[in-house]
């Protein structure tokens, strides 16, 4: 597959995060919960978690922003629903690793539609955009330890 159409299809996929996101929505009663902004663009993140024994039992977010914060947090709780803390840990670091252009094995994961932000890492501005909910999961994940 050519660059192009590579790039296409990466856009594709942001878009649909963006347009229909996966998990957006917030639990009933008490659960962990973690507020996140970028006051530089006005990005913003509610994260609610459910986990037990260390395993991200299900996830979910409120928000408001571009669509790469939103995309990446439509893609972030897929990726980490019902995984191990560690995963989701090291998901996020490979993920902060792909935003400042290292390049990244996501064989070693299962990394759902993440690979497809990967271009953000050109756009500087947007890197803590594309980050916000990643970071909003490893201190939520922190808390309950």
């Amino acid at each position: 597959m050519s660059f192009n159409n590579l790039d296409t299809l990466y856009r594709q996929v942001i878009m649909d995060h963006y347009k229909s996101p996966r998990n957006r929505g917030k639990f009933e009663g008490d659960v962990l919960t973690v507020d996140l902004n970028n006051p530089t663009c006005g990005d913003r993140i509610e994260l609610q978690m459910k986990v037990d024994e260390g395993v991200i039992e299900d996830v979910k977010f409120l928000g408001e922003g571009c669509s790469i914060s939103m995309a990446s947090a439509s893609m972030m709780t897929e990726a980490v629903k019902g995984k191990k803390v560690e995963e989701a840990l090291k998901m996020s670091e490979l993920f902060s690793d792909m935003m400042l252009g290292k390049d990244i094995d996501f064989n070693e994961i299962d990394s759902g539609d993440i690979a497809a932000l990967q271009g953000v890492s050109q756009f500087p501005a947007r890197i803590k955009c594309a980050t916000l909910a990643w970071k909003a999961m490893e201190q939520g994940v922190k808390k309950e330890e």
